[in-house]
Parts: structure tokens; C-alpha cells; sequence
């Protein structure tokens, strides 16, 4: 690991507790919630531990800011960890000072004892559970969109290429909302499983040491793109040496033979895991650029 990722790494806990700070200290600030995605215990649960337990923090925007969009964010770390300070709350905080709900996620993963399918039953439960409460939190169901940076990005691209349309019949009215996200925004994510550009630790944390070859296809998302993938907006930077923008790029020419609307920035400079990289030169244009992208397809419109 180089010096910085682990300056990063044992920073970030630190920067989401400095944020936390300047909520409570903030008046216009609706104070973040926390939440369990499965109060009744999650699927699969192995123990009765916060590891077993994922959550939203629900960061509800102003209501005189509120436009109705909603994003699940989802933090990397190799589906090992997760960055929850720099690529969870911190984006959180962005978003919503543009109007839009953010619900930051906490997933299960291999640092916490788990692999498939958890962080995808987690992230569905987490865009099934924005919809099915759409009315409380103030958002459009059909305006639900996922985020997500490095792993993150492989787990939102997964929500993007595995969802259904909910159990019609399931008691619980969370099961019964659709998990299909209506759009993407897919940071330096990790995409492909099956070329020379995966991310193997990520792939091994997922997927075991020896998985099924039909299963790692299947979670190689570029290629489970079809007509029905949501608009997604990539970035990623030509330097990254821990995700190589070949995925991105993977993923936006999938979009593009498929016919779904893609937007890509791929930055000359920049390391991996920058986060909302507001002190890096150009880098730190791709917030303004993906707001950009949600107001042109219509996301930003108040009702």
C-alpha cells in the first residue's frame, strides 16, 4: 500500500467524523439519520454484531433545496472495507447541498465475514427501501439513482445490470418496490471480472478464491449492459494503477452499443481513490460536471 492510501485510509474515519461536527453545528442542516437496511436481521446474517448489520445514513436536504432526486451512495474499499468518510458522507453532504436526498450505505463485505450476494442484497434493499418510503422522504420513485466509487462503483453498476421488479406478493412493502435504479454515477469503479484490467482483490472478496466461471461473468458488468440500463454518467483518471480507466471505458462502450445514454471523463492526472478531489487540478471539475449531467436529464427539477 503507498504512503498517501494509507494517510487516506487512516484519515477517512476522522474526515466523517468532522462532518458529523459540522452538521450538529449547522441550523439548516436536517441532522443525519441512521438507520438498519433489515431491522428483522439481515439475509444470510451470521451473528447479531454491527458487522451483520448494514445501514443508510439518511441526509435529507433542506426543504426549500429539496428537488425530489434521490441517490444511494455507495463507499469502496475493495469489498473489503469501506472508505465511509470521503466517498460516503462527504458525498452525501455534496448531493444534498444540491437538492438531492442522499443515503449513504453501509454493505456487508469481506472485512465484516461476507462475500456474494450480500453487498448486492444490501444495495437493493437500500434502493427498495428509497422507493417504498419515497413519500416520507420527499422523493420522486422514478428519480432513485446509485453511486458509488472503486467497489462501490462495481456494486452500484451491479445494481444497474442485476434488479427486478420487487415481490408483488411479499408481505413486507419494501420487498415488493422495484430495486432498479434509474440512473448511475460510477466513480474509478471496478467493472470487468474477466480482462487483464480487474481489480483481483476485489473479485476474490466478492467472489471467493476459486468462483464458478459463469458467476464471474456474470459480475463482469460490462458485459450484462443492455437496452434497459439506466443513464450513467463515469469518470475516472488515465493514472489510476489501482482500477485501470479501461473499465470505465468498458462500461461506457457497452452503454453506447446497447443505445443508453453515457456521459465519461476520463482525467489525464489523478491517482485512485480521490473522492470528490477537491484539491486536485481538473480532477476536481467532475462534481460540477456530474450535476451538470443530472440537471440536463431532468433529475434536478423540482415537481
Amino acid at each position: 500500500m503507498h504512503h498517501e492510501d494509507w494517510i487516506r485510509r487512516l484519515l477517512a474515519p476522522i474526515s466523517g467524523l468532522l462532518l458529523w461536527g459540522i452538521f450538529a453545528a449547522s441550523p439548516a442542516w436536517a441532522e443525519p439519520k441512521v438507520e438498519l437496511l433489515w431491522p428483522e436481521g439481515a439475509p444470510g446474517a451470521k451473528g447479531d454484531s454491527d458487522d451483520d448489520k448494514p445501514t443508510l445514513t439518511i441526509m435529507l436536504p433542506p426543504e426549500d433545496k429539496a428537488n425530489g432526486a434521490a441517490v444511494v451512495v455507495c463507499p469502496g474499499g475493495g469489498y473489503g472495507h469501506l472508505a465511509f468518510g470521503y466517498e460516503g458522507v462527504d458525498v452525501g453532504q455534496w448531493l444534498s447541498d444540491h437538492g438531492v436526498a442522499a443515503f449513504v450505505l453501509k454493505y456487508r463485505h469481506r472485512g465484516t465475514g461476507y462475500g456474494h450476494p450480500a453487498p448486492l442484497d444490501d444495495a437493493q434493499r437500500a434502493i427498495r427501501t428509497v422507493r417504498a418510503r419515497a413519500d416520507e422522504f420527499g422523493v420522486d420513485p422514478q428519480r432513485i439513482g446509485i453511486l458509488g466509487f472503486s467497489a462501490g462503483g462495481h456494486l452500484a453498476s451491479s445494481a444497474g445490470t442485476h434488479y427486478d421488479a420487487g415481490d408483488s406478493n411479499a408481505k413486507d412493502a419494501i420487498a415488493r418496490a422495484s430495486c432498479r435504479p434509474e440512473f448511475l454515477i460510477l466513480c474509478y469503479p471496478v467493472i470487468s471480472f474477466t480482462t487483464p484490467y480487474t481489480h483481483k482483490g476485489s473479485r476474490k472478496n466478492l467472489l471467493g478464491e476459486n468462483p464458478d466461471a459463469k458467476l464471474v461473468e456474470s459480475f463482469s458488468n460490462e458485459l450484462q449492459v443492455t437496452e434497459d440500463t439506466p443513464p450513467t454518467f463515469l469518470w475516472h483518471t488515465s493514472e489510476d494503477k489501482g482500477v485501470p480507466p479501461e473499465n470505465s471505458v468498458l462500461f461506457y462502450l457497452a452503454l453506447h452499443k446497447a443505445g443508453v445514454p453515457a456521459e465519461m471523463h476520463i482525467y489525464e492526472k489523478g491517482r485512485h481513490g480521490l473522492g470528490l478531489a477537491q484539491e486536485v487540478p481538473a480532477v476536481s471539475s467532475w462534481p460540477g460536471r456530474c450535476i451538470d449531467w443530472m440537471r440536463g436529464r431532468g433529475l434536478l427539477e423540482k415537481p
